[in-house]
C-alpha cells in the first residue's frame, strides 16, 4: 500500500475518533443547535488553516494526505452539517437553523483565516555585528 494511502487511513481513524469524543461532550439533540459540530468544524477549518501556512510548502505528500484528507477531512465534514440543517428543517427550527448556516460559514471562514494568519513562521530578526 502507499505511503499516502496508509497516512488518510491512520489519519482518518485519528480525526473520527477526536470528532466522536468531542461529539460525545457536547451532545444534542436533532432539535437543538448543534453546537458540537460548529465547533469540530471551525477547529478543523483553523488548523487546516495553520498548517497550510506553516508547512504546507515544506511537509511531504504522505504527510499532507494523512493530516489534510485524513485527520481533518474525517474529522470535519460537510454532510454532518447537511444532516444538523435538515433535521432542524424538519422540526420546524428554520430560525435556528439558518443561523446555525450563517454561524457556520461566517465562523469557518474566519477561523481558517486566523489560522492562515496565525500559522505563518515568525521571521527571526536579523543582528549586525
Amino acid at each position: 500500500m502507499p505511503r499516502d494511502v496508509i497516512a488518510v487511513v491512520f489519519g482518518a481513524a485519528v480525526g473520527t475518533a477526536l470528532r466522536l469524543a468531542i461529539d460525545s461532550a457536547l451532545p444534542h439533540a436533532d432539535n437543538e443547535f448543534p453546537l458540537s459540530t460548529l465547533v469540530i468544524n471551525c477547529v478543523g477549518a483553523f488548523v487546516l488553516g495553520a498548517l497550510i501556512s506553516r508547512a504546507w510548502g515544506t511537509a511531504p505528500d504522505w504527510l499532507k494526505a494523512g493530516l489534510g484528507p485524513g485527520l481533518l477531512g474525517s474529522f470535519t465534514t460537510f454532510s454532518a452539517v447537511a444532516v444538523s440543517l435538515v433535521s432542524l428543517a424538519a422540526a420546524n427550527q428554520w430560525m435556528t437553523a439558518l443561523g446555525y448556516l450563517g454561524l457556520t460559514l461566517v465562523l469557518g471562514l474566519a477561523a481558517a483565516g486566523l489560522g492562515l494568519v496565525l500559522g505563518k513562521p515568525t521571521p527571526t530578526p536579523e543582528y549586525e555585528e
